[in-house]
């Protein structure tokens, strides 16, 4: 008799021994979804804790920069902080007081120098005889002017670089500080260089670079420093004058410091408005006498 061939079973369900003896592949498939899933929270605890980590480095970084930027020379991490006060301040408001004395400084601005203009000649007489007040002038033009620094012997031609406010704030420096002014004329303190700055021309450059560190050219400040200007100016109509008093100051101390030569001016100009602009930019100056380099004036 054939014997019939034995149909395999059809049910599709695992063998009781296999059952017993290994996971089923279900089984398997969410054992390993279960093991990869515990393996990248893992992984992802971790590298969050590294990020922590290199995080806390970086602010660490990033406060150092902007330390080194206050304290030292300008860099990128200034420059960013600058952009970003001038647009958040871009749009402030200035009192009546503030508009109408930053009107009167830049009209006063805009007056050039004008040697046949008797109130201009005026006042250069005045700034000699203030000056040298038991010398006598021997005329507009003299040899005697190259005694205050001035480049020839007729100043007017130094004023072509700014105009007659300079030779305000010259007048305003020797009539409200004589005592500074006759120090830094005569290069009085200090050790100094063979070839000394010209004192009346260093002035005239102080005047430019106020003007432009400030921004005074525009309608109103866009920059941090010009705008806290602009508060100063809103407490004493003179903070233009008195803050010239003190960059003159600043320079000469930063001539010292530097044991400048003759054609280091430019440099120690710059040196000057940056620190000058980090000072006009602390919080707590509410008046030009509280920044602290104004104190120079009285040494």
């Amino acid at each position: 008799m054939l014997c019939r061939a034995r149909t395999p079973p059809t049910s599709t369900s695992e063998p009781a021994f296999f059952k017993s003896t290994f996971p089923s592949l279900t089984s398997f498939l969410l054992l390993k979804v279960d093991e990869d899933e515990i393996y990248w929270r893992h992984r992802k605890k971790d590298e969050e804790l590294e990020w922590s980590h290199n995080s806390t480095h970086l602010v660490s970084q990033f406060a150092q920069c902007f330390s080194n930027a206050m304290v030292g020379s300008r860099s990128w991490i200034g420059a960013l902080f600058s952009r970003s006060n001038t647009r958040r301040n871009a749009d402030y408001l200035l009192t009546q007081i503030q508009e109408q004395r930053l009107q009167r400084l830049q009209e006063r601005m805009n007056v050039p120098f004008d040697e046949a203009r008797p109130d201009h000649q005026e006042a250069l007489c005045s700034l000699w005889h203030c000056a040298f007040p038991n010398v006598s002038l021997k005329g507009l033009i003299s040899d005697q002017w190259k005694e205050m620094g001035w480049q020839g012997p007729n100043p007017s031609t130094d004023f072509r670089g700014c105009g007659f406010i300079s030779l305000e704030n010259l007048l305003y420096f020797v009539r409200t500080y004589p005592t500074s002014f006759n120090r830094l004329m005569t290069k009085k303190g200090g050790k100094r260089a063979t070839w000394e700055y010209p004192f009346a021309v260093a002035g005239i450059n102080i005047s430019y670079m106020l003007i432009q560190m400030l921004d005074l050219h525009s309608e109103k400040p866009r920059c941090l420093p010009g705008i806290n200007f602009v508060r100063l100016l809103g407490e004493d109509e003179e903070a233009f004058d008195v803050l010239f008093c003190v960059a003159f100051e600043m320079m000469d101390a930063q001539w010292l410091a530097m044991c400048a030569e003759y054609m280091d001016f430019n440099e120690v100009l710059r040196a000057t408005r940056l620190q000058l602009e980090r000072e006009l930019s602390l919080e707590d100056i509410h008046r030009i006498q509280d920044l602290p380099a104004y104190n120079l004036l009285y040494q």
